[in-house]
């Protein structure tokens, strides 16, 4: 291995083990932090890897191109998805609409329409459920709702709450810049407007409690 290589991969180790750091005490035995190794990968996701573990996988090369704060921000997002209950478990659904869609043309093969007519209903059950996960609403609102909590966890470590605003507002820019898809774009621009109608209440409910104490 090269000094370049070796460093850089000293670096992303760092990296890795100053992110773990940033979970909350509640959450560091059980979720995980690592590279990933995938092929064209999104810069962060979280799935369940165990019954009790979730990992945060990270594309590291990305993730450098960032500066600190909007890492930071970007992780506890992340970390509010899994406190949110909202990491995609692993489903059964695309099992099922395989089972279903082959079931579907073995029975027109065989001619027997109880069973024609179950494969069809399972395929239309499946993917309905996947339907609903990938509802474009649904998503939008489980995220600006990480983006929130991702917020306070922001405060909870020492940000203020302008400070933390200001900081994921930042890195929700920089995505909305760097990424191609224009559905995903939409995306990162409704939890921006999200974010600060959030910032904007924030704002007035800390400037309405300065009144009252003074």
């Amino acid at each position: 291995m090269t000094s370049y290589a070796a460093a850089s991969a000293r670096a992303e180790m760092g990296e890795l083990r100053r992110l773990k750091t940033l979970l909350p005490p509640e959450l560091q035995s059980w979720v995980l932090v690592e590279g990933t190794t995938e092929v064209n990968p999104v810069l962060i996701r979280s799935e369940e890897v165990g019954k009790d573990e979730v990992e945060i996988q990270i594309d590291l090369v990305k993730w450098d191109q960032l500066a600190l704060d909007q890492r930071n921000l970007l992780f506890w997002h992340e970390v509010a998805r899994i406190q949110n209950d909202t990491v995609p478990k692993e489903g059964w659904e695309m099992a099922a609409l395989a089972i279903g869609l082959g079931g579907a043309v073995g029975e027109l093969w065989v001619q027997d329409g109880l069973l024609l007519l179950l494969a069809v209903g399972l395929c239309g059950f499946s993917g309905f459920r996947m339907y609903q996960k990938n509802n474009g609403d649904k998503v939008t609102r489980e995220a600006t709702e990480a983006d929130d909590k991702a917020i306070a966890l922001a405060t909870r470590f020492g940000y203020t709450l302008p400070n933390a605003y200001k900081s994921l507002a930042s890195v929700l820019k920089t995505l909305i810049e760097m990424t191609p898809s224009k559905g995903q774009r939409q995306r990162y621009e409704a939890r921006l407007q999200a974010l600060k109608r959030s910032a904007a209440k924030a704002k007035a409910k800390t400037q309405g409690s300065r009144e009252i104490m003074e």
